[in-house]
């Protein structure tokens, strides 16, 4: 009986302090494997599908190759600074911000992992009920909806040591790519590459925003890569891990999804993928390892909360925001989505921007117990850093105002560049710790 109930103990929580080095003991094959999962999916999928036919398919591909590229590499570097200090993504915004200053960004990336809930918990339910609709002739979409939020809270309250190591390396990830190549071979051998590469861009989308919709992507995933890397062994192999998983599963997914609409002419993703030999089944495995990426957020958004609540559980916060995920997801529109992607961008590349810019100041090196003291080093002015704030505004309103006004240059990188040099600058001129 003993026994048992150790079995069955819940694991461990870690909140936001610091981890012990004895729990820091993922490689580079761990987190190949996680972000590799984290950046397959339907979602991957249907966003690729958003760049054709506007796109031809050459430039879809080059804008996918390019963006991914490029929008890895600051989720890389977040991720080194996270295997490095061993702490979360909201707690390496407080030397920049603050300690309070830390609370606008915390806010706002669980609105974005709630809303990244919604539409995982969305088209997980959707891809489930249209299988149960053609199989057995049954239709539910709310039954689909509320069982993936339930298993994917689970998950959560598991923690990510144990969705890493005793689900997706053993089963998910590889079963994941062997489908999405089966997927591939299905498409090429019925439709000619020629043929495909032939058809003319029906046009509406720019070259550069379709960039920007991709490297909103890897940029999605920033304000938890440090979630996640804190459990490195090493930092920098796993930020190697973390941008060579990403980067394949990412440009994987994303042509797959420009090419299943291309080549069966079908906008519904989930129709088109069931419309293809063995669809179905492959289906059903993506739809199996989509749940990861919903474990992700409400995992983090739980995290996150605990940067302004420390003394929350996470047991009792992950619920509630995979019900909130679940009820919103029973009434809005996955349409929206392309939309929230741009959104993403335009918040958290500038807020990373700050971030990265300020490591370069600490040249990597902070004072984590300062990091969590009232009236320390990184307190600035009432626990806000006013310079932070200033840089982090200036960035996102240039993201817009090129997206509006300069929409052939893109906005990602330059708000990004923007908001560093605004901080560095401001910093070396105003700026002062404690």
């Amino acid at each position: 009986m003993g026994r048992l109930r150790l079995r069955i103990k819940a694991p461990p929580e870690w909140g936001i302090e610091p981890v012990d080095p004895s729990h820091r003991i993922l490689g580079f094959l761990d987190y190949f494997v996680l972000w590799s999962s984290l950046g397959v999916g339907l979602l991957v999928l249907l966003a690729g599908s958003q760049l054709v036919p506007a796109l031809g398919l050459g430039q879809a591909l080059l804008a996918i190759v390019l963006g991914t590229a490029i929008g890895n590499i600051p989720l890389a570097l977040l991720g080194y600074m996270g295997g490095k200090h061993g702490i979360p993504s909201m707690v390496l915004v407080r030397p920049s911000f603050g300690m309070r200053g830390s609370l606008l960004p915390t806010i706002l990336n669980v609105v974005q992992l709630i809303g990244w809930t919604v539409f995982e918990i969305s088209i997980m339910a959707s891809a489930a009920d249209a299988f149960s609709r053609i199989a057995f002739g049954y239709s539910n979409f709310g039954l689909w909806a509320t069982a993936f939020a339930s298993i994917c809270t689970l998950m959560a309250i598991g923690g990510p040591l144990a969705v890493i190591r005793k689900w997706l390396e053993k089963f998910a990830i590889w079963l994941v790519y062997g489908t999405a190549g089966w997927l591939l071979y299905g498409l090429l051998s019925s439709h000619s590459a020629a043929e495909l590469f032939a058809a003319k861009p029906a046009g509406g989308l720019s070259f550069s925003l379709a960039m920007d919709l991709v490297i909103a992507m890897p940029i999605s995933w920033m304000p938890l890569v440090a979630d996640y890397n804190r459990f490195a062994s090493t930092p920098s192999r796993a930020s190697w891990g973390t941008y060579l998983g990403y980067f394949v599963a990412n440009v994987l997914f994303y042509s797959l999804g420009a090419l299943l609409v291309l080549a069966t002419g079908q906008p519904d993703l989930i129709r088109a993928i069931a419309a293809l030999v063995m669809g179905i089944p492959a289906l059903l495995i993506i739809l199996v390892d989509e749940t990861d990426n919903a474990f992700a957020d409400i995992y983090s958004a739980a995290v996150s909360i605990q940067n302004a609540l420390p003394k929350l559980p996470q047991k009792a916060s992950a619920p509630l925001i995979g019900l909130v995920g679940l009820i919103i997801s029973l009434v809005l529109p996955i349409e929206q989505y392309e939309w929230f992607l741009l959104w993403i961008g335009s918040v958290f590349i500038p807020l990373f921007g700050v971030v990265i810019a300020d490591n370069l100041i600490e040249r990597g090196g902070y004072d984590l117990g300062e990091l969590y003291r009232a009236g320390g080093r990184y307190w600035y002015s009432k626990g806000v850093n006013p310079i932070a704030i200033s840089s982090w505004g200036f960035g996102v309103a240039f993201y817009y105002l090129m997206v509006r006004e300069f929409p052939d240059l893109g906005a990602s990188i330059p708000s990004l560049l923007l908001s560093s040099a605004i901080y560095l600058a401001l910093m070396k001129l105003f700026g002062r710790r404690r």
